[in-house]
């Protein structure tokens, strides 16, 4: 016997969380006095959408699922940013609520919120638990459904009075959800035909998307690639699903993507997509996209396939089984002549910069080139974490942490400190001026708990994406961009008991960002940058992918 709040954390504990991020509130003060007793780290944020990201930074590292739990009304309502960041980028997430008593649902009572209705165009799934008996295999299920298949947030609503009821805690030894299944049938009715055309290509390539993370297909990925002699792009949320400095990475491909990337995907004749869903940051205008290839695409979601792309072949199924199965369709052909091609691109369009200065690419690299592999880098939202896919060398999958599919400022430092959690190491976080304000209090956070979150904030003055789209495509016409933040980050960081450095010229800039690192804890560093300085290649709106623009140059 005991009542529902402890149900709870003795279904948590049986699903192996280890950390629950969380802000206590009325409707579930029987769930935080249940936590004194819970045998799982605690973790209090600032805020209720940062509870949401912390537990995504910790589950993308991880690869666990993320929990958090916060109050009913506003508490519940503010995660409502959280679970649509966590649905467009697939990350197993649960998120626990508090509701008012069940004979209040409906009175419109003191901080009652629909946040069932709310939350379903966010979620995988959403449970609202009406009666005692129902706790169990929603909290089950709740886990069941974030981890299997494609993964996804699931939200589970919990009344105050359920978690005050008294019973017998059966948690079910099976599940079963009509219209769900964890196993994902393959359908690989047209294997032969993809096998076909990669027999067959001369400019073959992989483009590699989240879904190869996800489904821990690096290695198969890796050895595809090595065994035919295929060059590999990835997507923005693909990003350390192939290593960046093997002699067969082309980088992130996109709107701010690689040029030998870009231009690769349009010379290729035939283009293996793994896991990505064809997303218009991806694409370019989708018409231009791989103009000369036939597309094989391989995705466990069903509906992903041919969705925003039509394929030559489509294979439904895990990344993980399908890759091999095309290995020895393209090992051992002759790849020379492509592979110069992509050489020439590299060669023509270098990234690094051309000399020393104090720049967002330059500060990235140095950072790069100071920290080990397993320390893992996550951005806000921004020119930043443009610059950081083009310049932040990632060699292994969970290694480059960012929002993908809803570009969500303010998610940086949370996940920053969730990730640090799961990881034990040190954390980058690269963050611009306007995007860290959107979240700063978890500065706080980060203090109190000593997380080695290192936050690199970049300050331009100026919302420094939206300013750079006004200026190329809008007359210069800086509506509300170049209003510079009223506030000095050393000082906000030492008001946090956090350590503040700042660099404002690139002769300091190895020897403060090392001391930076090196220091124990969390630590700031704010980089004063030229307010004009923008993200180049980019692919404007509306172009296709070999139509980028260029610095000096325009569009090419």
């Amino acid at each position: 016997m005991m009542n529902g709040a402890q149900m709870v954390m003795e279904a948590l504990a049986r699903e192996g969380v280890d950390v629950l991020f969380g802000i206590p509130g009325g409707t579930v003060i029987p769930l935080f006095d249940a936590l004194m007793k819970a045998p799982f780290r605690q973790v209090l944020t600032r805020h209720e959408q940062a509870a949401v990201h912390a537990a995504e930074g910790y589950a993308r590292l991880s690869g666990k699922v993320g929990v958090c739990l916060v109050t009913s009304g506003p508490g519940a309502t503010n995660t409502l940013t959280g679970l649509a960041d966590a649905h467009m980028d697939s990350v197993p997430v649960v998120v626990i609520t508090g509701q008012v008593k069940t004979s209040l649902i409906g009175t419109d009572a003191f901080q009652e919120a629909d946040i069932f209705g709310c939350s379903m165009p966010l979620v995988k799934h959403s449970f609202f638990v009406q009666s005692l008996d129902q706790l169990p295999k929603a909290l089950a299920g709740a886990f069941y459904i974030a981890r299997t298949g494609r993964p996804g947030p699931v939200l589970v609503d919990i009344p105050v009075d359920i978690q005050n009821g008294t019973g017998d805690f059966v948690y079910p030894p099976e599940l079963d959800f009509p219209g769900y299944s964890a196993e994902t049938a393959q359908d690989l009715s047209q294997l032969e035909r993809a096998r076909r055309l990669l027999e067959g290509a001369r400019r073959p390539l992989l483009l590699a998307g989240g879904g190869v993370i996800l489904s821990g297909a690096d290695g198969e990925l890796r050895d595809l690639a090595e065994a035919g002699s295929l060059p590999v792009a990835t997507t923005f949320m693909g990003k350390g699903a192939f290593p960046e400095d093997h002699r067969l990475s082309l980088g992130t491909a996109g709107m701010h993507g690689r040029p030998a990337a870009n231009l690769a995907l349009c010379e290729a004749d035939v283009v293996v997509a793994v896991g990505t869903r064809f997303s218009d940051r991806t694409t370019g205008r989708l018409d231009g996209f791989a103009p000369k290839a036939k597309v094989i695409q391989i995705d466990l979601d069903r509906a992903e396939v041919g969705k925003n792309l039509l394929p030559a072949a489509g294979l439904v199924g895990d990344a993980a089984a399908v890759l091999p199965l095309l290995k020895d369709a393209s090992a051992g052909r002759d790849r020379s002549d492509w592979l110069r091609s992509i050489d020439e691109w590299k060669a023509a369009y270098p990234l690094e910069p051309s000399e020393p200065s104090l720049s967002v690419p330059s500060v990235i690299r140095a950072v790069r080139s100071l920290v080990d592999d397993d320390v893992a880098l996550v951005t806000e939202v921004g020119q930043h974490q443009m610059w950081a896919g083009l310049h932040w060398e990632t060699r292994r999958p969970r290694g480059f942490i960012s929002s993908g599919g809803l570009g969500t400022m303010g998610f940086g430092l949370p996940a920053a400190l969730g990730a640090a959690l799961a990881s034990g190491k040190p954390v980058v976080c690269l963050a611009g001026d306007g995007s860290l304000l959107m979240n700063v209090q978890e500065l706080e956070t980060c203090s109190r708990y000593s997380l080695p979150v290192k936050v690199i904030v970049f300050n331009n003055g100026s919302l420094g994406m939206v300013r750079q789209w006004q200026e190329l495509f809008y007359d210069e016409r800086y509506a509300q961009t170049m209003e510079a933040p009223r506030c000095d980050f050393v000082a906000l960081a030492e008001a946090f008991s956090i350590p503040g450095f700042r660099i404002v010229e690139a002769a300091a800039m190895e020897a403060t960002l090392r001391k930076a690192l090196e220091s124990p804890g969390p630590a700031l560093v704010e980089c004063l940058i030229p307010w004009r300085d923008k993200v180049f290649p980019m692919v404007p709106a509306g172009a296709a992918l070999g139509s980028f623009m260029w610095p000096g140059e325009g569009e090419v």
